[in-house]
This record gives structure tokens, sequence and C-alpha cells, in this order.
């Protein structure tokens, strides 16, 4: 009849086996860590089948005590390597992994000294096997990779912000009680290698939405501009439009650089980016804390914020000082801005969708008159537009 034990064991290979389908499937692994999960998930289902196979064959006398002996000493060298494997699926290679080796390799030299000496494990008349007088060192061994393996976690959550922090030293935990739960209660409570994979399983989640996140992050971001990108500006509008009303101090600013296609037929597009470049800090520096800067074109801005309308002339002459000292210090060619605002206030009744669209009307408005103000030589820096 199979045992419990057995069902579990099986049970685990069998979702090991399935994390392995999950990393071959997954696109944002590369190549290189695959090989490292799959050697992890291989490690983990090996000690684990030397466990069973050690507690199948003790007390069975027709199979040789040397076999039993070997098995023994597979099962004391995988136990601590799986604990290893996990570690090295963070990727952490600083002192203490390189001690948490040490003792792994250790271990595997110590355990092949004393395999069949009776050091270890001694077998009875009826082919059970019972701790050996030196069995405290292989504890000790034991508790020097948990010790290890809980250094590794707390130092590779430092990588991740406080709410992922705490879901990966949750992960350590619920491996310790796993592990903890047959040291201590023993006889058929083999709960060890069942934390293992659900911790190794709880782990390949963590990284696939810490995974989700970053790249989140990274198209929440413009790459060149360090402001954010249109993506994100997609998403909060579309937050911003399913709002009931929009708040009065809402306020929409709209922002092209005037002049950017003679920059770059000039001094060509590296200066061109530059020129951008330079607005979006202009404008980040203009708008401080107080709103929310995103570039959602090649040279065109967007800022949402909540302030009051005479807040609004202050960040004209904040921006019309930045661009000032900006073309001061390039002198190569200056930067010239046209801008345009809208108010929820004055505008009751319209999603922010359709305020970005009156504000870009009146940018649009501005960089008419800087066009005709050029040909007639009294361009200005910045310019504000009006929309009716």
């Amino acid at each position: 009849m199979v045992s419990y034990y057995t069902v579990l064991i099986i049970l685990c290979w069998m979702a090991l086996i399935v994390l392995c389908v999950l990393v071959h499937e997954s696109s944002w692994i590369s190549h290189k860590d695959k090989r490292l999960y799959y050697l992890t998930y291989g490690i983990i289902t090996f000690s684990a089948f030397a466990e069973w196979l050690g507690v199948q064959l003790s007390g069975n006398e027709s199979v040789p005590v040397w076999t039993l002996e070997a098995v023994k000493c597979l099962d004391y060298i995988l136990t601590p390597m799986a604990g290893g494997a996990i570690v090295a699926q963070m990727k952490l290679r600083n002192r203490w992994y390189k001690v948490l080796i040490g003792v792994l390799i250790g271990n595997t030299v110590w355990q092949i000294a004393t395999c069949f000496n009776g050091l270890m494990i001694q077998i009875d008349d009826h082919h059970r096997y019972v701790h050996g007088p030196l069995y405290g060192v292989y504890v000790a061994i034991y508790l020097a990779v948990i010790v290890l393996t809980a250094a590794e976690f707390l130092i590779f959550g430092l990588a991740y912000r406080k709410r992922n922090r705490f879901s990966t030293i949750s992960v350590f935990v619920l491996l310790l009680v796993g592990i903890g739960m047959q040291e201590v209660l023993g006889g058929e409570f083999r709960t060890a290698y069942v934390a293992m994979t659900i911790g190794v399983a709880l782990m390949f989640i963590h990284y696939a939405e810490f995974y989700k996140m970053t790249a989140d992050e990274q198209l929440m971001k413009d790459a060149m501009c360090d402001v954010y990108s249109r993506y994100a500006y997609m998403k909060d509008i579309e937050w911003y439009s399913k709002m009931p009303s929009l708040p009065r101090a809402f306020t929409v600013f709209v922002f092209d650089i005037n002049g950017l296609k003679t920059v770059n037929d000039t001094y060509g597009h590296d200066a061109g980016d530059e020129l951008i470049i330079g607005a979006a800090r202009c404008i980040q520096k203009a708008v401080g804390n107080d709103g929310k800067c995103y570039r959602v074109g090649g040279d065109e801005f967007v800022v949402v914020t909540h302030m009051e309308e005479e807040k609004t002339q202050e960040v004209f002459a904040l921006l019309e000082e930045e661009t000032k000292k900006w073309s001061e210090e390039k002198k190569k060619f200056s930067l010239s801005i046209s801008l345009g605002c809208a108010h929820a206030k004055d505008y009751q009744g319209l999603t922010a969708e359709e305020l970005v669209k009156k504000a870009d009307r009146s940018m649009y408005a501005a960089k008419a008159a800087y066009y005709l103000s050029r040909s007639r030589g009294t361009e200005k820096m910045i310019r504000k537009g009006t929309e009716s």
C-alpha cells in the first residue's frame, strides 16, 4: 500500500516538473537563468528522492546494508544542498554565498568520509538506521546552512520595496517552519520537501511579479528625459477621466518646443535631443513637486497638477527664468517653449482628456503667435496661449 509520505513526495515531484515547464515557457527569463532554475528544481527533486528512498529502504532486510548507508549519505549531502540551490536562485555572489558554498563542499567531503564507518548512521540487525555518534556534526552543518540562507534572504529582500521584501521574508519563514516541523516532530512528519517545493513555487511567483513591476516602471518612464512616458500619461488620464467630476484646482499644462526642426537641421539630431532634454528639465524645475510631467510626443510635454490659477503664474515666471539660464549656458542655441494651460474650474463638466484638448489648443495658439513674432523679430523664450 502506498504511504501518505510517498503521495506527498510524488505531488512535490509533479509540482517541480510543472515549475520547469513554467520556466521553459517564460519569455522574461534568460536562457542562462533558466538553467539555474532547472538546476535548483533538479537538486530539490533528487534530494527529496534520496530522503524518500532512505525511508523506504529502512527495515528492508533484502537490501544490502551498504545500499542504505549510501542512500543516507546522499540524503545528507543533497538536503543542505537544496537550501543552497534556493539561495543560488537569488544570484547573490557575496561573501556569505561563498561561505555557504564552502560549508556545502565541506559537508559533502564529511559525509563521504563517514559514510560506511558508523559515525553518521548505524544499521541494526533489522536493517533500520539510527543516528551515529557524530550525527551532531551534520546537525551543526544543517543549522549553519539555515543561518546562511536566512542571511541571504534578508540581503536579497533589501533589493525590493518594503511590501515585496515582506513577501520574500515570508517565503523563508515558510521554509524554516517546514524544515523545523520535520526535525522536531520526526517520524512520519516529513514536511521539509513539501515546504521547499511550495517555497520555490512562491519564489517563482515573486520573481514574476517583480519582473512585471520593473517592466511597468520602465514603461512608465521616458528613457531620454527622465520624466513620465506617454504610456504613463495614457493610464493616468484614463483614471482621471473616470472621475465623476474633476477637482476645481485640477490644472493641465501642455508644452511644445519652438524651433526644434531648425536646431535639428542646423546642428544635428543630437543637438535636438539636447534641446528636448533641456526643456524637460526646465519644465520639471518650474513645476517642482506640484505636478507630474509626461513626455507625450517628440517635443511635447504635458503636466497634470492641482494648483490654483494664481500659482500657475509662478510656473510661467519660473519656466521663463529656467529656459533663460539654460540658453545662456548653452550659448550655441536657445530654448523657446510655447505652452497652454486649462483649469477645471473654468470648464465644469469636462473630462481630463477634454481638458487636455483645451490646453492643447491654447498651446497651438501660443505657437502661432511665436512664429508670427519671429517673423517680426520680437520672439520670446516663453509663449503663453489662450483658449476661448
